[in-house]
């Protein structure tokens, strides 16, 4: 009887350590599968704006840039509301320039904590688009409206993005986070006038090929890739412990049969 209940006893004992080793072999890989997206919120408030971190020469002009836009795009807002005879495009009109001023107090407080000099008028570009409104009639205005502005918001679209992905400096960063939101907004709202001439629009340029993936890969990449995995080629770390957790149960039943044949 002293044999059977010590017999028992190996065998709730085996099968826990099991259990536990299970859990921790394949916990990793849970919990990137969770960290990966699932249900967890992705915070859009957390950027820092202490104006931290080296600044650019690309950074200045993207400042600047913003700055030019509303110069220029709240005025077009504002003549769309008084020259247009359609309520679709006054009401167009009226959200771009309301938002301008929005973003043009974000970029002047940003240039004021990076000691960044702004302008206080229109490039000779934009004030040439505007003398074109200007000049258009009820008829005309409409079209080169939503043409220009459309144009000028996809050419600073990729703009946006870079200083995104590739600044030093938080306040630059955040900044560029809420351009983006703004343009992708007024995109948005000059695209459902169903006036744009998507025709005319510049095309993208040509992929530059760099290898068989989205993300260029170097010798750091390769080398990172190579030490953090299993060292099998082919093989990934996921594989490597399920087979690792199996060997272990199987290893533990052996045990118990051994046991109760005894």
């Amino acid at each position: 009887m002293t044999r059977a209940f010590s017999s028992r006893r190996l065998r709730r004992w085996l099968v826990g350590v099991a259990a536990v080793v299970l859990t921790f072999l394949l916990a990793p890989a849970g919990a990137a599968h969770a960290a990966g997206g699932g249900d967890i919120p992705v915070p859009t408030q957390s950027l820092s704006d202490k104006g931290t971190g080296p600044v650019t020469a690309a950074d200045v002009d993207f400042v600047i840039r913003v700055r030019l836009a509303g110069l220029w795009e709240l005025p077009a807002g504002n003549m769309a509301m008084q020259k247009s005879d359609d309520p679709k495009i006054v009401a167009i009109g009226k959200a771009i320039a309301a938002q301008h001023v929005v973003l043009d107090q974000l970029d002047r407080e940003a240039a004021k904590k990076l000691g960044i000099q702004l302008p206080n008028q229109p490039n000779s570009d934009q004030l040439y688009w505007l003398s074109e409104m200007q000049n258009a009639n009820s008829t005309t205005f409409d079209q080169i409206f939503v043409d220009r502005l459309r144009a000028a918001h996809g050419k600073i679209f990729p703009a946006i993005a870079t200083i995104r992905a590739s600044t030093r400096n938080d306040t630059v960063r955040k900044l560029a986070q809420e351009t983006n939101q703004f343009v992708m907004t007024h995109i948005s709202l000059l695209e459902s006038s169903g006036l744009v001439d998507y025709g005319a629009l510049p095309t993208a340029p040509a992929p530059v090929v760099t290898g068989n993936g989205p993300v260029p890969v170097d010798g750091q990449m390769l080398a990172a890739a190579s030490s953090s995995g299993s060292g099998i080629p082919g093989m990934n770390t996921t594989v490597v412990l399920l087979v690792l957790a199996a060997a272990l149960v199987a290893g533990v039943i052996t045990t118990m049969r051994i046991f109760r044949s005894r």
